[in-house]
């Protein structure tokens, strides 16, 4: 094989490795000592968010997961007022390739130690994290808090779906307590 190929096979195995290393990551916490039967109005406090576009995306995907829950947007006054965060990072991570003659791990005979060549990249990428916290409407005290990253891609249907799925993922067991 040659070492272009090789290069590139081993390019493609690490894109797919590195992509599935960011999946999306959704974190829930919430106040044990409320008592969730009790909540089964909403309203919006404040979406802050980089892009206006997805503020009525954001509270889009929370409506329909809340209202599958049973709960009920109203226009103010909910028993649960809600706010939500949204936030966009940039990171990188280096990719070290090595051509298959040395280098890599170990020394002498299992990769290394050898004549090879190592080829380092750099990789950027977006990461969105949406953070929602409910609170109570009548003590102001927050009673559940969900978070979810994911990477963003350049395309805007895309971004929505993982929006979308980031939400069902956060409502799943929901109301905390209840068997789902």
């Amino acid at each position: 094989m040659s070492l272009r190929r090789r290069f590139s096979v081993l390019l493609a195995i690490a894109s797919f490795f590195t992509a599935v290393s960011f999946a999306q990551q959704v974190k829930t916490d919430y106040d044990r000592n409320a008592d969730f039967n009790q909540y089964k109005t909403f309203s919006w406090e404040n979406v802050h968010t980089e892009n206006p576009l997805w503020v009525d995306r954001i509270k889009s995907a929370v409506n329909s997961a809340l209202a599958a829950k049973g709960w009920t947007l109203v226009g103010s006054d909910g028993s649960v007022s809600i706010m939500a965060l949204e936030m966009n990072q940039t990171h990188q991570t280096l990719n070290t390739y090595y051509d298959g003659f040395g280098g890599g791990w170990g020394w002498r005979g299992w990769g290394g130690g050898g004549f090879g060549d190592a080829t380092t990249t750099t990789s950027t990428y977006r990461v969105g994290t949406l953070v929602v916290d409910l609170f109570d409407s009548k003590t102001k005290t927050l009673i559940w808090r969900g978070s979810a990253s994911d990477t963003l891609s350049d395309k805007s249907d895309k971004n929505i779906k993982h929006l979308d799925t980031a939400v069902d993922k956060l409502f799943e067991h929901f109301p905390p307590g209840e068997k789902n």
